[in-house]
């Protein structure tokens, strides 16, 4: 197995699932203090672990990497044709009234406030979000919420809850102006499903949210 202080899901010649922390870069960024990442770690294990998708830096959760150009190609093709079943779950400000429902406003990047993105109804591109209540807790004033992101825009999940009155708690960038309500964003990626590169069984991988 491959070195430890890593959460090591699964590990195959053509494929690698491990659960990244909150706070940990996916890939390396460009301002100082990021070049720590998932995936430069993965990689010291691993060396032809290769990127297929990423995650918020502030959220965690599982993350797919394909070992090799062949295995790339073929996740990265799923992703793309929505292949690849994806869930999360998220703590909510606010109640939603209904127990379910659909989120469809096209999202754009906020260039004037990168990393920022925003709803543009004549530019943003098609972005398709479902979600559904898990639970309310009144007392509270928060719900927790099943996601389903049938696309993969740039904080799509963020600026979709944002957008219909109900940010995810802790994010500093869409919760409303306020301060975050939590030591980090609550948000994980819970569940991950895909045809295994090579031979094309199906992968199902699970992680309750640590929240």
């Amino acid at each position: 197995m491959p070195e430890a202080g890593i959460d090591w899901r699964h590990v195959d010649a053509h494929c690698v699932v491990v659960v990244k922390p909150a706070g940990l870069p996916s890939v390396p960024g460009r301002a100082d203090g990021l070049q720590d990442c998932l995936a430069l770690r993965v990689q010291q294990a691993v060396a032809d672990a290769l990127v297929v998708h990423r995650l918020d830096m502030a959220t965690s959760g599982l993350m797919l990497f394909a070992r090799g150009l062949p295995a790339q190609r073929a996740l990265s093709r799923a992703f793309e044709q929505r292949h690849v079943h994806k869930r999360y779950v998220a703590l909510v400000a606010g109640l939603p009234e209904a127990d379910a429902g659909e989120i469809t406003l096209p999202l754009i990047a906020d260039w004037p406030n990168r990393p920022r993105q925003k709803v543009d109804e004549a530019l943003g591109k098609p972005s398709l979000t479902r979600w559904r209540v898990l639970a309310r807790d009144a007392g509270a004033g928060r719900a927790r919420v099943a996601l389903e992101p049938l696309t993969g825009r740039s904080h799509q999940l963020r600026v979709h809850l944002a957008a219909i009155g109900h940010p995810i708690v802790g994010d500093a960038l869409y919760g409303c102006g306020g301060p975050p309500a939590a030591p980090r964003l609550m948000l994980h990626a819970c569940e991950l499903g895909f045809a295994h590169p090579a031979t094309a069984e199906p992968m199902r991988f699970e992680d309750p949210a640590p929240f």
